[in-house]
């Protein structure tokens, strides 16, 4: 295999035309450095460096070689220095995030506008959950995850919380919810609708039911928060969502606290340990948590 030290001598000798002040540039000695020149010679099968009165004259082949040689040496040392500060406006790149519709209605739009001004060459695709596998299936196109982490995530897999979530209940204006107070018997007797989605979904809340011998009146299901509470705005169902994930859609209805005694929930970003130094993921990273952050529940929690 060759020794990638040999360009460096190469490039300082074409350049100085002369063994001791190439010798002085590399800190090296005189005789260190006609050795070198030789193992050159010997690599190339060319003299590269001939004697012309007190000077070095290069060779045909040296002449040649010059250009190319200063191009891998400046190439090597842009490899090796450390990373320029970045400028996002600069940077041309597309992202995935991996995220649930809600999230996507809540925090997409101030991120895509934060990405518009500051890094318009940014792409940021959002692909849906469609269950516990997504992640396995595209891990190779997969930039980023939003996800609640109930037990350790992979070894190779970085976590950092995003914003706490709690469920609360939704209904219509014109719902009986909707005026006095929202008493476990009165949320009992509804008609609900609940998320069928593998992961997160309305299990706490049926758990917590469970533990206390109580169950949830469920007249359909739905593959998601948003379908959730179109239906209770349109027929009378209670939905039972993550406040901050559907604030959003909660528009023009009614938001209650649960009458349960339910833990509220983290809502984490996570990605892969390869992308940890990427300076651009890391920025981008830094948007996402910014936003979660500056977003607050779209409506006050009713009493």
């Amino acid at each position: 295999m060759p020794d990638l030290n040999l360009l460096i001598a190469l490039d300082v000798l074409l350049e100085e035309g002369s063994v001791a002040r190439a010798a002085r540039r590399l800190q090296l000695s005189p005789s260190a450095m006609s050795r070198t020149l030789q193992r050159l010679r010997d690599a190339t099968g060319d003299p590269l460096l001939v004697r012309a009165g007190r000077g070095l004259l290069p060779t045909p082949r040296a002449v040649a070689l010059r250009e190319q040689v200063k191009g891998l040496v400046q190439a090597a040392e842009q490899v090796l220095r450390p990373a320029a500060l970045l400028d996002p406006a600069q940077v041309s790149r597309r992202f995935v995030l991996l995220c649930s519709d809600g999230f996507v209605e809540n925090f997409g739009p101030p991120l895509l506008d934060r990405l518009r001004q500051a890094a318009p060459g940014i792409r940021l695709d959002f692909l849906p959950k469609v269950d516990r596998d997504t992640r396995a299936r595209h891990e190779s196109e997969i930039d980023l995850e939003t996800a609640v982490v109930g037990r350790l995530p992979a070894q190779q897999l970085r976590v950092r919380a995003l914003f706490r979530d709690r469920f609360v209940g939704v209904v219509s204006q014109s719902h009986p919810l909707a005026s006095g107070e929202v008493t476990l018997a009165r949320y009992l007797a509804c008609e609900h609708v609940a998320d069928s989605r593998h992961g997160m979904g309305n299990e706490p809340v049926d758990r917590a039911l469970q533990a206390q011998g109580a169950s949830r009146r469920i007249v359909t299901s739905v593959g998601g928060f948003a379908a959730a509470l179109a239906l209770a705005r349109h027929s009378g169902l209670v939905a039972t969502v993550p406040e901050r994930h559907s604030g959003n859609l909660q528009q023009g209805m009614f938001a209650f606290a649960l009458p349960l005694a339910l833990p509220p929930f983290t809502v984490s970003m996570l990605w892969h340990g390869r992308l940890e130094g990427d300076p651009v993921h890391q920025w981008l990273r830094a948007q996402l948590l910014s936003v979660c952050q500056d977003t607050p529940p779209s409506l006050p929690v009713g009493p």
